[in-house]
């Protein structure tokens, strides 16, 4: 077993955002004629590893949380409670030189690739910018632009160009070549690729695959697409309602999901095949954060929910070596669905 501590991790990561305030909402509640605001569960005790070298598939409805994970790993944002560790070491309690190290060691790449990036400059600038601020240049800037661009596969002659005058594929390259600037070791993906056409997609999947080979790079991959992440990642993580219900090998999931809210993304992926067959859809729609059902978040959608599923939140545990999964069907099984479940 290891020693090395993983790259990233997280442990029993909550946020709760706090609800708009509203006037006459507060005087309401003075009055005694309201409850007190409840707040938004984005994310409910989340405990998430990912060891160096490894790409890790982040999956899960919109809503799930998943982006706010995202920026909790990336210390772009502060979790309410729990904590985030970086080769081992709390975040929060790093200072000085050793905390901009490890917040540089851990890059985000984000959904629009337009949208982070700032219109006003051109791109050798938005490249070098954050490297020459930490004192990572060696040599002349210019010729260090040139190798972020040539590595990301860009033309160094468009250094000088403003991000509209570069299609989405090559500003989404560009958001790489920037995050690949300041030599992370991890790259926090949220849905990299969606904003993206889909012949263009499969360009810049490689092009990931390519630089953690190259770079000894290593990835939380987030995205609502399975089969983009049955082709990127080594391990997956699924997440329902701020929880994460379900994790294993990549192999391990496709072919033997355990929670029935992975069965029934799985179940309902788009395939190529010649027989004919019914669409059904997961039934009922995922509740609010803002009301979040008592128990198992997954029990007002779930065909096998039984009384214990409405009252206790069943614990994330292993069922088999390398995969866990938080399901009560796991240790009180109804003889109905034993074989359909554990199959």
């Amino acid at each position: 077993m290891s020693t090395t501590p993983p790259a990233l991790e997280a442990r029993g990561v909550s946020q709760v955002y706090a609800p708009p305030k509203r006037a006459f909402e507060a005087l309401a509640r003075r009055l005694g004629a309201a409850p007190p605001p409840k707040g938004i569960q984005a994310l409910d005790h989340v405990d998430l590893k990912v060891e160096r070298g490894e790409v890790v598939g982040l999956v899960g409805e919109s809503g799930c949380g998943k982006s706010t994970l995202a920026r909790i790993v990336a210390g772009i944002r502060k979790p309410t409670s729990g904590e985030v560790l970086v080769d081992g070491k709390p975040l929060a309690s790093l200072a000085g030189r050793e905390a901009v190290a490890a917040k540089l060691r851990t890059q985000m790449i984000f959904q629009d690739p337009y949208a982070s990036l700032n219109p006003r400059m051109r791109v050798a600038e938005i490249i070098a910018e954050a490297p020459r601020l930490h004192g990572l240049i060696r040599g002349s800037e210019s010729d260090f632009v040139d190798r972020a661009l040539e590595r990301t596969g860009l033309d160094p002659s468009f250094k000088q160009r403003f991000p509209h005058q570069f299609s989405g594929g090559q500003r989404q390259r560009v958001v790489i070549a920037r995050a690949l600037a300041v030599n992370p070791g991890v790259l926090v993906c949220d849905e990299p690729v969606s904003a993206l056409d889909v012949s263009i997609q499969a360009q810049v999947l490689n092009l990931f695959l390519d630089l953690r080979e190259q770079l000894d790079l290593t990835y939380l991959f987030i995205s609502h697409d399975l089969g983009v992440v049955q082709h990127v990642s080594d391990r997956v993580v699924i997440m329902y309602l701020g929880r994460i219900v379900e994790e294993a090998p990549t192999d391990e999931i496709f072919a033997r999901p355990n929670h029935p809210y992975t069965r029934a993304l799985l179940a309902e992926t788009p395939r190529i095949a010649l027989e004919p067959r019914d669409f059904n859809p997961i039934s009922g729609e995922m509740p609010s954060p803002s009301n979040t059902p008592a128990g198992c978040h997954f029990h007002p959608r779930c065909p096998y929910a039984m009384p214990i599923c409405l009252t206790a939140a069943p614990p994330l545990e292993t069922i088999a070596p390398g995969h866990r999964s938080a399901c009560h069907l796991n240790k009180v099984p109804s003889p109905e669905t034993t074989e359909e479940i554990q199959e």
